[in-house]
């Protein structure tokens, strides 16, 4: 297992982080997507902490609090040291009530007193708001995490699933006013998903933000178990929660190149598909559930598997994303002004 320093950072944590949506289960969406119990769930986390997983990562809304309950219990019950990296997110519905939701100071306060008591713990390391409030100004949301660094209950802060303009202005609100800043992003990636590439990645390298990657195998489609010919069996996760959207054509020709891939190497075709992000230099780590200690043992074993430069051009040839303005104007004066450039120093 290596490690990578969380953005800018003191930290480091292992490239693969665990998941727990798994935990809890519950009604409706959140027992299709998994439905572990206590005694299954410290199963895997003891597991991923054995095999050197040092993050982990849950948040209020999984199963409706049930999965931070679970996670701060097998913390507990497994005597797991303090200097595991523990991340959480608040944003989504917590009650019925108008203001149990979104990103206000109101909601972010009342957020993590009730995510460190089903916890367990007095702090955590990551506080991160889970997706964008069109109601809250940035300023407020920044602020009020800065509270919560200041008073000792949370060590980082980040945010999930917002467009690259949202984190930009919100770190020039952090700076301007000296208050913690946003480390990390959370977002949707695959080699079947490049969708981040166009404003996220160059986003996050300017600015030094760490990127967790959740839905590594797309829900699924990219296990292994979905084809062409495969649409996977009866009561699996894609048929009965199609989630993450994913362009079908383009995935099957992902998952075409790294069947082949994944048989010249005797690995699976998820190890593949982990292994991809795991090359990418912005990706700090890999958000990895499960439902069973096999399947997190497969994820595992991705750490192991080194994909050569063709093999990375070949998927990446299969997984490109299509030309889209301003990228392409982008790409084309920057190509400009590069051979400007080498000729000036030619001349020179």
């Amino acid at each position: 297992m290596r490690y990578n320093q969380l953005g800018r950072t003191g930290i480091f944590v292992s490239e693969l982080c665990l998941g727990t949506m798994t935990f809890g289960g519950g009604e409706g969406m959140w027992k299709q997507i998994g439905d572990l119990q206590q005694a299954d769930a410290e199963r895997l986390v003891g597991r991923a902490l054995d095999a050197g997983i040092n993050f982990i990562d849950t948040a209020d809304v999984y199963a409706e609090g049930l999965s931070e309950q679970i996670t701060g219990q097998a913390l507990k019950n497994l005597k797991v040291p303090r200097d595991k990296v523990v991340a959480t997110k608040v944003f989504g519905p917590t009650g019925e009530f108008a203001n149990a939701r979104g990103a206000s100071r109101y909601h972010i306060i009342d957020g993590i007193k009730a995510s460190l008591k089903r916890l367990q713990l007095d702090h955590v390391d990551l506080y991160q708001i889970h997706g964008f409030d069109p109601a809250t100004p940035i300023e407020e949301t920044v602020r009020a995490l800065d509270t919560l660094v200041q008073h000792g209950h949370v060590r980082y802060v980040g945010v999930s699933n917002w467009a690259a303009w949202q984190i930009v202005k919100a770190l020039g609100i952090a700076e301007r006013l000296g208050l913690a800043r946003f480390e990390t992003l959370q977002a949707y990636y695959t080699v079947a998903g490049r969708d981040l590439e166009r404003e996220l990645v160059p986003m996050l390298q300017s600015e030094g933000l760490g990127l967790m990657v959740w839905s590594p195998l797309a829900g699924g489609l990219l296990s292994g178990k979905y084809g062409r010919e495969q649409q996977g069996e009866a009561g699996s996760r894609r048929t009965t929660f199609d989630f993450p959207p994913v362009d079908r054509e383009r995935a099957y020709g992902c998952i075409d190149a790294m069947r082949e891939i994944a048989e010249a190497k005797g690995a699976s075709v998820a190890q593949i598909a982990l292994a991809w992000l795991l090359h990418q230099r912005v990706v700090s780590s890999v958000i990895v559930g499960a439902k069973k200690v096999e399947q997190l043992d497969d994820n595992i074993a991705a750490t192991g598997v080194t994909l050569t430069a063709d093999e990375l051009a070949k998927l990446d040839g299969v997984s490109a994303l299509p030309p889209e303005y301003p990228g392409w104007m982008l790409a084309r004066q920057g190509e400009a002004r590069r051979k400007q450039l080498e000729e000036a120093r030619r001349v020179g």
